[in-house]
């Protein structure tokens, strides 16, 4: 999830493993630079990006490697929700 609107941009990469995690877990965070890297690499793997400076702004709080607070549960549980869907929607697509 990434902040373009703003002069220093920022990004907060998750990971969730259902099987294996509890909640989401922060993987990368950062401004700048290390935001860009954030954003190229969610690029060249066709992760899908979605924009919120709010949760953004929360999420960059979170240490790396640590599960999401419980008072985000739902809206992370949106983005995933929102990426699962989108995930469908490119093997549907992609059996045509």
């Amino acid at each position: 999830m990434n902040s373009p609107g703003r002069s220093n941009k920022g990004a907060v990469a998750l990971k969730y493993l259902k099987d294996r995690d509890n909640a989401p877990k922060v993987t990368a965070s950062g401004r700048g630079k290390i935001a860009e890297r954030i954003l190229a690499e969610a690029g060249k793997h066709n992760i899908p990006i979605q924009q919120d400076p709010d949760l953004l702004e929360v999420l960059a709080q979170v240490p790396l490697d640590q599960e999401i607070p419980p008072e985000l549960f739902q809206a992370v549980a949106e983005i995933l929700a929102f990426v699962y869907r989108l995930n469908k929607s490119r093997q549907t697509a992609g059996d045509e």
